[in-house]
């Protein structure tokens, strides 16, 4: 997609990288934003994959999306490793093309699949560098750009990356302004919830979560009967039909909300993945949880509610341990506490961070005007 000529202001022309997930797409999403706000007149140009949600999240926020192909890095020997040379040359060079035609004055990557090459061909070009690292525990696309990059922004305190930063998360404004309280009523109406019952949000992120997503499932019924209603966010393709249920507590089914801001003010609690931007988010509107790490990977996902459940403002739930009967058992009893919920929102809320945006932004402005 082309763009108009590059902005007149200091900032020029910026090319943000990363994708895939909500994880990555969220931030760039809350950076762009951030310098518009700065200046109008900028130009951004978004680097992502075919595949990922910046596919449709991207363009419809108003940013120009170029695409670059997708190089998983194998973990092991494979047919894909012998590959990876060639597609990686190939994806360095639809990054190179992109940031030529946009005629980029810096490049900021926040991890995944298209951010090593962006990182990489951003290098050949002598454009500066901003990485930020979303998660405690690096991946390995930013470890690689954090390596020539002329300056690194972290989320979390202890961010193994030399010379990083903390600015926590950029946050989309509705979200890092929203008053839960006041948008409550309006919420609720969004998605088809009554006031009278305490609510809780079961999200597994863009992805979904397929252990979240079978323990809520086979748990309708008590829920419901419970006087505890839902809204279950499923997962693009994890949706699930529920009968009608008069008289009950409602168990709304959605498998993607756009507006997870009303989304945030119609819930008491959450019930997710300790993906750091959910987190980040959580603690910002200052929302209970119950965090459910990814039993698979690096281990980042505990590392990035830590801070949170240290401050008690959420629990922290195996993977094996999330089933029916820890819903029936623990979370409906914690939902008929309304004092402990508003205990714990209050310790959510005050280990929240509101302006990573703007502190990421002044990041950018430096590298853009050589300041160290």
């Amino acid at each position: 997609m082309s763009g108009s000529a590059p902005g007149a202001g200091r900032l020029g022309s910026v090319v943000v990288a990363g994708g895939g997930t909500a994880g990555h797409v969220s931030p760039l999403l809350a950076l762009a934003d951030c310098l518009r706000r700065r200046e109008p007149d900028v130009r951004i140009t978004a680097l992502g994959t075919v595949e990922g949600l910046e596919a449709r999240l991207v363009p419809a926020r108003g940013y120009d999306l170029e695409f670059v192909p997708k190089v998983p890095m194998p973990r092991r020997p494979s047919a894909a490793l012998l590959r990876l040379p060639g597609s990686m040359r190939r994806a360095i060079q639809a990054a190179d093309d992109a940031m030529s035609a946009a005629e980029a004055r810096v490049v900021v990557g926040f991890g995944g699949y298209v951010s090593t090459p962006a990182y990489l061909a951003a290098r050949r070009r002598g454009i500066p560098i901003v990485v930020h690292e979303q998660n405690a525990r690096p991946g390995l696309a930013n470890k690689v750009g954090a390596r020539f990059a002329t300056h690194v922004a972290v989320t979390f305190p202890g961010t193994p990356l030399h010379g990083a930063t903390v600015t926590g998360m950029p946050l989309r404004r509705e979200i890092a302004l929203l008053d839960r309280k006041a948008r409550r009523a309006e919420a609720l109406a969004h998605f088809g919830l009554e006031a009278e019952w305490p609510t809780v949000l079961v999200t597994g992120g863009s992805l979904g979560a397929q252990r979240i997503n079978e323990a809520f499932q086979a748990s309708v019924d008590t829920l419901r009967v419970a006087g505890v209603q839902v809204l279950h966010v499923t997962g693009v393709g994890k949706d699930f039909a529920v009968s009608e249920g008069v008289g009950l507590a409602p168990y709304v089914v959605v498998p993607y909300a756009d507006r997870m801001e009303l989304a945030y003010a119609a819930a008491d609690i959450v019930v997710a993945r300790s993906g750091a931007n959910t987190v980040c988010e959580l603690t910002a509107v200052g929302l209970p949880a119950a965090y459910v790490p990814l039993p698979i990977g690096n281990g980042e996902q505990r590392l990035n509610a830590r801070t949170v459940v240290g401050a008690g403002g959420g629990l922290l739930v195996e993977d094996a341990d999330l089933t029916t009967g820890w819903i029936e058992g623990t979370l409906v009893p914690l939902l008929r506490d309304a004092a402990g919920l508003a205990d714990m929102a209050t310790a959510a809320a005050s280990v929240g961070e509101h302006g990573g945006d703007e502190l990421l932004a002044d990041l950018v402005l430096d590298a853009v005007s050589g300041k160290s």
